[in-house]
């Protein structure tokens, strides 16, 4: 199939409505996901990744050979010799390094004497069997190359948090898929895409537990600054659904389907041409397209060892207690409503209504601007009446705002002439994630780093720290 007939479907797709797939009659059919047989090594490695090795572990491996694993690095005694987690991060970098130049080395020495066993340390000759299947004369030569010597931390700890996460979510998110005509198996993707982070925010400004890219996700949701779905767990997984749903249409194998969501549709299709077949193990093996890097190229197989993990996840993560699903109930705003009156009405606190809608902006959650009519407002399971106290209260003469804390002077002109008014400054607080920057936090808040620099007294050499607390201002004004 050419990858601009691809494109030509999946144009059409989205102007015309979509309907489920025969193949999800039976979602538990193994051919929708077929496991061919030189897939295995890689689906076994992601499996230790995330079951087997700490995120304080890093792995040296082959990018290609996911089975040669040419060292370890545990850096679990150094925390527990009392280190930090910035003293540790240090040593990890260095002995990464150091342990790849030095598998680099190993390689490049048995490529210069033929690997002759009498030659060898042990080491080695540990390296070298690795290779006991691999003829070719450059061998060794080719595996040292930067493009296939790679490093993987473990993850252990952030998969057993996913799952625990997801227990909560997937209910609705099977049922979501089911209304589509989907297999329900795919709403395991986001444990590969975001490990079910609720507030993953990519550096290239993807969002949510789907990891939507604006562009994408304002096919199928509303994104800007009043309301952003794509952090919303459950509309995020509706339009992930329809467009896992297209991507099927147009690519007819699931295998494809679900490498497209991270490659893109014409990068696939490009593979099929350019490799004459639609079998997802040759392409996998066989294509070198200049995007299709070592994350497209694994998204399958990590999807393929995500769903056995998850499936037998007593088994992996006995930790992991019984989660009780989330349970919600909607109401369909018919006139803007500010976050303040709507968290009395429904006699909650505004806390608790912003972390049940998560696709509110932080103008919305601030006060500055209202709760959108149309907007279906996530109210607590427990409790009712929202309809008609809501029915009953005011209009709002206008949304209300956050109480000051500082005063900033600005001009207004008033009357033909300038005056001075004062005009406050709010500010929310936000604790520092791992693996946070100061950038994701801007753009997940709406504001500027430089505002944020401002107004937590930091040089621009700065950098933020896991758990540190900083205060984000919310004022229009804010520099």
């Amino acid at each position: 199939m050419s990858f601009r007939v691809v494109f030509l479907l999946i144009a059409l797709a989205i102007t015309v409505p979509t309907v489920g797939s025969n193949a999800a009659d039976d979602p538990s059919d193994a051919r929708l996901f077929p496991r061919p047989a030189s897939l295995e090594p890689q689906i076994r490695f992601w499996k230790n990744i995330f079951t087997k090795y700490s995120e304080h572990q890093v792995l040296v491996h082959d990018a290609y050979d996911l089975d040669k694993v040419y060292a370890v690095l545990d850096f679990r005694p150094n925390f527990d010799d009392g280190m930090s987690a910035g003293q540790v991060d240090r040593i990890r970098q260095v002995d990464t390094d150091l342990a790849v130049e030095r598998v680099r080395a190993t390689l490049l020495r048995l490529h210069e004497t033929g690997a002759r066993p009498e030659l060898l340390t042990a080491e080695e000759r540990k390296i070298a069997d690795m290779f006991a299947n691999d003829r070719a004369s450059d061998r060794f030569l080719a595996a040292a190359d930067d493009k296939r010597l790679r490093t993987q931390r473990g993850l252990r700890e952030h998969f057993a948090e996913a799952i625990r996460v997801s227990r909560r979510y997937l209910p609705e998110m099977e049922r979501l898929f089911r209304e589509e005509g989907l297999p329900v198996e795919l709403t395991r993707l986001p444990l590969i895409e975001s490990c079910f982070n609720l507030n993953a925010y990519s550096k290239v400004g993807a969002a949510g537990i789907w990891q939507f890219m604006p562009s994408t996700g304002r096919r199928f949701m509303r994104i800007d600054n009043i309301v952003d779905e794509r952090r919303d767990p459950f509309s995020s997984t509706r339009a992930a659904a329809q467009y896992l749903g297209m991507l099927h249409d147009a690519l007819d194998t699931w295998p494809l389907a679900i490498t497209a969501y991270n490659h893109g549709p014409q990068g696939i299709g490009r593979a099929v041409d350019e490799i004459g077949t639609m079998d997802i193990a040759t392409i996998v093996r066989d294509y070198r397209g200049p995007s299709f890097g070592f994350a497209s190229r694994n998204f399958y197989v990590e999807f393929l060892a995500a769903l056995e993990v998850e499936r037998d996840h007593h088994t992996h993560f006995p930790e992991i207690g019984p989660q009780p699903p989330l349970r919600l109930r909607e109401h369909r705003l018919d006139r803007a409503l500010s976050i303040q009156a709507a968290a009395r009405v429904a006699r909650t606190d505004r806390e608790e209504l912003a972390s049940l809608n998560p696709a509110l902006s932080n103008l919305v959650l601030t006060g500055r601007r209202p709760i959108p009519a149309g907007y279906r407002l996530r109210l607590p399971e427990e409790g009712s009446g929202f309809a008609v106290r809501l029915a009953e209260a005011p209009a709002e003469p206008q949304v209300e705002r956050v109480a000051a804390r500082t005063v900033e002077r600005v001009a207004v002109r008033t009357g033909g002439r300038k005056t001075a008014r004062a005009t406050r400054t709010a500010f929310v607080t936000h604790r520092v994630k791992r693996g946070q920057t100061l950038s994701h936090i801007a753009k997940q808040h709406g504001v500027s780093v430089a505002s944020l620099r401002k107004v937590n007294r930091m040089r621009t050499t700065t950098r933020v720290k896991a758990g540190q607390t900083l205060k984000v201002p919310v004022s229009a004004n804010a520099a």
